[in-house]
């Protein structure tokens, strides 16, 4: 049977005791998550997207950045329009050949006539300019405006109407007569383009080059027939919905392109800027919401623009945006301003439960270690860290401010002497390598929060993970000894002893710099610590150079660096 216990059953006076509820601060310092074994150990949290991350914006103020800072252009002219894709020659590329079923003839369509039985025919017949065929001691036969379908009923009527018995008919639609129809208004290239009956609009609209990005609509296309319209198209209905009128074209067709009516900008948290077009009759923030594919974490819209008593710059929930009557040439930057009122935590170690915890903003830890079961005999409740993306930043801003600096002091230091410019470029050479290395480390973020056995209740952060170590029997020897290992604790030794059963110092140890790491991730001289199962001895290397002050700036890294990654550098 394992064996369980709540942190938050131990009773006040263990509680106490073993969480600190004492107020103490918690020390920021770096360990790498490696005192638990892989399997153990968190995963990552995935980070948020922070809006904040705009430079220059401010929504609780009412100063914006530029948005062509934030989310490329934004001006009208510099969009392309929604619909401008369509038109990259995958239309014109395959032409109709005319004979689907809907497919009506009309004069000039050849007809393939057999007929076997009492009687036996086998022409080819062209429909006149009257609309018929003529079938010699048959006569003529009105197919015009007749489907394919159709075609077949009517000759077959026709023939047996003079042979009624013992008659069979087939009928075929073998070609179509082209058709050349006019493409104009606002597109690349107005002309007349050959096609056939049942060719597409787009085909023909391909065929002129597109729809002109900055004048063209794509919302008011029609096809004109003698002066009159026999068909209007919608491409946002296409692109949207797949609805699209389907003329059947005749010699002489016209298709007119309408100039762009009210256009609106898009950018921001959308899966694609694009320079949306509005219907006149509809200018409002409901008709752009149904357009614009918002990622899901939107909340709020910025609206600018200009209307009759100046510019305007306009903050908005989503909600509240699609009430807002909209004008040509506005800009809409959609983004996700409503902060997140849960956080997500990980634990790592020995725990029972789910790993991940989804808590309030201001959640404490104790107030989560209160709800995480730990099996009794074999986790270290005095021994809990934890580890915090805002603290690893930290360090690596201070060790590459360090690194900064180092550079900065000696690589553009004069030289009197030669000697002294020998001995120059000998310590740029140990800088520059050391700089290399040093750059390569990544701080894990690790903050202290337990101090004498007591754990510090401070506030947790979205993104952190909670180390619940196992008690250990063992500990680790690293950095500069001649052979790094791991031992069985033994009560009563000391440091020293533990470095000559490692082989000793090496060559280039600093045997006045040896730091003790607790299992809880706080860092120890050697000289006032006692040492306790779990500790991980870690000697610091020497800095090969005679000038003093250089040998300071070098210590102080490489000890910033084995507290806030647990690695001790080789130089």
């Amino acid at each position: 049977m394992r064996s369980v216990f709540n942190l938050k059953a131990l009773g006040a006076p263990l509680l106490a005791a073993a969480l600190g509820l004492g107020a103490q601060s918690a020390s920021a310092i770096g360990i790498e998550a490696s005192i638990l074994p892989t399997y153990q150990q968190a995963e990552a949290v995935p980070e948020k997207k922070e809006i904040e991350e705009q430079a220059g914006t401010n929504w609780r103020t009412g100063t914006y950045a530029d948005p062509s800072q934030l989310r490329g252009p934004v001006a009208g002219d510099e969009l392309r329009p929604f619909g401008a894709h369509l038109f990259t020659g995958g239309f014109r590329g395959v032409r109709a050949d005319g004979l689907n079923p809907d497919y009506k003839l009309v004069p000039g369509d050849q007809i393939t006539l057999r007929v076997w039985g009492a009687v036996e025919i086998e022409r080819v017949l062209p429909v006149d300019a009257q609309g018929n065929v003529f079938i010699p001691a048959i006569g003529p036969i009105k197919v015009q405006g007749l489907t394919n379908g159709e075609l077949n009923s009517r000759v077959t009527s026709a023939v047996r109407s003079v042979y009624p018995e013992n008659v069979q008919v087939y009928t075929n639609l073998q070609g179509v007569q082209p058709v050349a129809v006019f493409v104009t208004g606002y597109v690349e290239n107005p002309g007349r383009y050959a096609g056939t009956p049942s060719d597409s609009l787009l085909y023909f609209l391909d065929q002129a080059g597109g729809i002109d990005d900055q004048l063209g609509s794509y919302r008011q296309i029609e096809v004109l027939r003698n002066n009159k319209v026999i068909a209007r198209a919608d491409l946002y209905d296409f692109l949207l919905n797949g609805d699209l009128a389907r003329p059947q074209f005749r010699d002489g067709d016209t298709i007119v392109v309408a100039e762009r009516g009210p256009a609106v900008t898009v950018t921001g948290d959308v899966e694609r800027d694009y320079r949306y077009e509005l219907s006149p009759d509809s200018l409002n923030g409901n008709s752009l919401l149904g357009l614009a594919r918002l990622k899901p974490d939107v909340t709020h819209v910025l609206l600018r623009g200009s209307r009759t008593d100046g510019p305007v710059s306009l903050y908005y929930t989503t909600a509240e945006f699609g009430a807002q009557t909209l004008q040509d040439g506005d800009e809409v930057l959609f983004s996700a301003d409503m902060r997140d009122e849960t956080i997500v935590v990980q634990l790592e170690g020995s725990y029972y439960g789910p790993s991940r915890y989804a808590v309030p903003k201001n959640t404490r830890l104790h107030d989560l270690l209160d709800n995480v079961a730990v099996p009794r005999e074999l986790t270290d409740v005095r021994s809990i860290s934890l580890r915090r993306l805002s603290v690893a930043e930290r360090q690596q801003q201070s060790l590459d401010e360090s690194l900064r600096r180092l550079e900065t002091t000696y690589l553009g230091a004069s030289s009197a002497t030669p000697q002294e410019a020998e001995i120059r470029v000998r310590e740029a050479e140990l800088i520059s390598q050391f700089v290399e290395r040093a750059s390569q480390v990544e701080p894990s973020g690790r903050l202290v929060v337990a101090h004498n056995d007591r754990i510090t209740d401070i506030r947790l952060q979205d993104g952190d993970v909670i180390t619940l170590p196992e008690y250990s029997d063992s500990l680790l020897i690293s950095g500069e000894v001649l052979v790094p290992q791991s031992v069985v604790y033994t009560p009563g030794v000391s440091v020293k002893d533990y470095i000559e059963g490692a082989g000793g110092f090496t060559q280039h140890a600093d045997d006045d710099h040896i730091l003790v790491v607790r299992q809880n991730g706080e860092v120890r001289n050697a000289d006032d610590v006692a040492l306790r199962p779990g500790d991980e001895i870690l000697v610091l290397p020497m800095v090969p150079t005679k000038n003093l002050q250089l040998a300071t700036s070098l210590s102080q890294i490489i000890y910033q660096i084995a507290i806030a990654t647990k690695v001790a550098i080789d130089l």
